[in-house]
């Protein structure tokens, strides 16, 4: 293989720093391993965020989230991780996560989890006819 997976997020300077503006980005792959049985669980990362002066690279976010595979957690913890390392990287205006898990024993598990910068007021939604 010529690449590996890495804990390293890149990132690159936002090109509209002066605008609030979105950035939506689904990760319909992600696995770790169940730190109980070290059965895989699979999920859907949603990643919302509203850039500040930066901006997450996506090839270092795939590898980034590649390098979960081998790992055992739980759903609350990683998730929490994830965008602990994302918010580090990026120091967003605004971040979300949400990890949709597969079933496991008949149960699904979604996760929120959000950053909001000391400050950053979301502007108003603008509501069209």
């Amino acid at each position: 293989m010529t690449t590996q997976p890495s804990k390293t997020l890149e990132t690159f300077d936002n090109p509209q720093h002066d605008r609030d503006f979105t950035i939506r980005i689904d990760m319909p792959e992600f696995t770790c391993l169940c730190p109980k049985t070290g059965q895989p669980d699979f999920a859907t990362l949603h990643l919302e965020y509203v850039p500040d002066e930066k901006c997450v690279e996506l090839k270092s976010l795939k590898l980034y989230v590649w390098s979960y595979r081998d790992e055992g957690a739980f759903h609350e913890a990683i998730t929490n991780r994830i965008l602990d390392d994302l918010v580090a990287a990026t120091q967003p205006r605004f971040m979300r996560l949400t990890a949709r898990f597969n079933v496991r024993g008949g149960v699904y598990t979604a996760v929120v989890t959000e950053h909001r910068k000391p400050g950053w007021q979301a502007p108003a939604v603008v509501q069209l006819p």
